[in-house]
């Protein structure tokens, strides 16, 4: 993977393509219906909304832009097809706390689809680099803000 790729899943893609398509179709359109308005009102050096919507234009211009150019860095990974027994992008990968026995389970997928309330950490986390390339039964050793901490390679899937 080339240094500029983005990895990415398939559900990560499918998840910024509908976002691009709001943004685009909806999210454009109310914003343009906004500023028409606004300039209707006369005087736009003091008129807030117009502000408001410009400002607001320029978020939906930078994001669609933002995810245009992920696209078009993105290595889209099917992590259904992976089969290895050493943790790399896709897995999920359960794990022990050392010090309190605590059972955890993450899977590793791309920086935008990192959400840790459901479990899925970006692959430039602090713990998805120190998974990366571990087996079963290995220990990994994790530096986090809050300390050092040890943890146990229970189990590797791919799904």
């Amino acid at each position: 993977m080339a240094e500029d790729k983005i990895p990415m899943t398939v559900e990560g893609k499918r998840l910024l393509e509908e976002e691009l398509k709001h943004l685009i179709h909806v999210e454009r359109p109310k914003v343009i219906a906004a500023i028409e308005f606004a300039r209707s009102l006369g005087d736009l050096s003091e008129n807030a909304d117009y502000s408001a919507a410009k400002e607001r234009q320029g978020f939906i211009e930078g994001r669609i832009q933002e995810i245009n150019g992920k696209f078009a860095r993105a290595e889209v990974i099917d992590t259904s097809h992976i089969k290895s027994d050493k943790v790399v992008f896709g897995a999920t990968v359960a794990i022990e706390d050392q010090d309190s026995g605590q059972a955890l389970t993450y899977t590793i997928v791309g920086v935008d689809e990192a959400d840790i309330k459901k479990n899925k950490i970006g692959v430039t986390s602090p713990l998805a680099r120190s998974l990366i390339g571990k087996k079963e039964g290995d220990e990994v050793e994790v530096i986090a803000p809050k300390g050092k901490l040890n943890y146990v390679v229970v189990s590797i899937k791919y799904s």
